[in-house]
């Protein structure tokens, strides 16, 4: 098998988080009687972390950095109480990474989101399975597509860089695989484009579960 660690990005793959992600904004955004957003919008505005999330949400005269981090403080504390009220997995990937995981195949998430909440949503929506790392934003450490966080991973991992590959819906996490120098898949059900993907240089594309699953176990 040529994939021994696979490496998921969280949002927009794994798990569809825009609902919630969008609310938080949406009662931030009310919180401080700001113009609101449609969920169509909020699915360009996601995928460099919560920050760049919340500044986007913002009107441009509002995007200093105290408003920002004061936003993002609130978007945080209606996020966490409220993180997977209308976030699920897509079809098929519990299936999917309990294949895996009973292959023998080791399996990680690096990811954006910060650090709690995607712990929180992980150990929630899959409990049983056995990630060698679950990783997210952690203060002092650069997002995507920044290596330094697959470099921890395949580390971990301890598997050589030709037999990983990065699995994720976005140029961010397309440009993390070529920055880490492993293979890359794009996903096209998550929250961008497929014209995306391969306009990032997409070593692979799954339009399903089921051809994600058949890349990663041939």
């Amino acid at each position: 098998m040529k994939h021994k660690l696979i490496i998921f990005d969280l949002d927009g793959t794994l798990l569809n988080t825009i609902g919630d992600l969008a609310a938080a904004c949406e009662a931030m955004l009310q919180q401080r009687a700001l113009p609101q957003h449609t969920l169509a919008e909020y699915t360009s505005f996601v995928g460099n972390g919560i920050r760049n999330l919340v500044k986007r949400s913002l009107p441009e005269e509002f995007r200093t950095d105290e408003y920002i981090d004061s936003a993002k403080a609130d978007f945080v504390e209606y996020y966490t109480h409220n993180i997977h009220v209308h976030t699920q997995p897509y079809e098929g990937i519990p299936a999917l990474l309990a294949s895996l995981s009973a292959a023998g195949v080791k399996i990680a998430v690096a990811s954006n989101k910060f650090h709690e909440g995607t712990l929180q949503l992980i150990r929630y929506f899959f409990p049983d399975i056995n990630f060698v790392a679950i990783y997210g934003n952690r203060e002092g450490f650069p997002l995507k597509p920044d290596a330094q966080l697959i470099e921890e991973i395949i580390s971990l991992g301890d598997v050589a860089r030709e037999d990983c590959v990065m699995v994720g819906d976005s140029a961010v996490d397309i440009q993390t695989a070529h920055n880490s120098h492993i293979t890359s898949i794009g996903v096209s059900w998550g929250f961008r484009s497929r014209e995306e993907l391969i306009e990032a240089g997409a070593d692979h594309i799954a339009d399903s579960v089921e051809e994600l699953q058949t890349l990663l176990l041939r």
